[in-house]
């Protein structure tokens, strides 16, 4: 599917279902490779996604024709900022749009807080189609120590998945 040039912009509550339809079928890529114990079904489900809004995780999404083809979710922690829940549907994928929407958060972050302010991102670390696509993008994986620091004070994920993801850094 080749994608026509769309626009980014904010997601709202009339986003819900349309979000969560993507989430849900780009994460079944997840299915046999996360852990059997993380994964869950549905991967995310209304109420969870809900959860992450209402924990300050503000969705963009890349919309063509009225029809959104990929989110990305950032979470300001104070002293970092994270980027959550990013998932283009599964025919959309390969076009250009996670990038699209990655470089437009990281502006966001640029305009609006100050240069010191890191970016961070978790993904499982049996994501190595994930890991690529943050390394191609300019983040770098941190420590195993750091990763566990990190995902400990920024995120809030059960023990379990803390020991089965990784962290990656914009800059050290």
């Amino acid at each position: 599917m080749e994608v026509e040039v769309g626009q980014i912009r904010p997601c709202g509550e009339d986003d819900l279902a349309e979000m969560l339809e993507i989430i849900n079928s780009a994460a079944e890529a997840y299915r046999g490779v996360i852990p059997p114990d993380r994964w869950h079904e549905p991967y995310m489900p209304m109420s969870e996604l809900c959860a992450e809004i209402a924990d300050g995780v503000i969705f963009y999404g890349y919309a063509c024709q009225g029809r959104l083809l990929g989110i990305m979710g950032l979470q300001d922690r104070g002293d970092v900022f994270l980027i959550r829940h990013a998932y283009v549907r599964p025919e959309a994928q390969r076009q250009g749009i996670g990038g699209r929407l990655l470089a437009h958060l990281r502006n966001l972050v640029r305009l609006q807080a100050s240069a010191d302010r890191q970016i961070l991102i978790g993904t499982w670390a049996a994501a190595t189609w994930a890991i690529r696509f943050y390394e191609k993008h300019g983040f770098r994986q941190v420590s195993p120590e750091e990763k566990n620091r990190l995902l400990r004070t920024y995120w809030r994920i059960p023990a379990r998945q803390v020991e089965t993801s990784v962290v990656l850094a914009d800059r050290a």
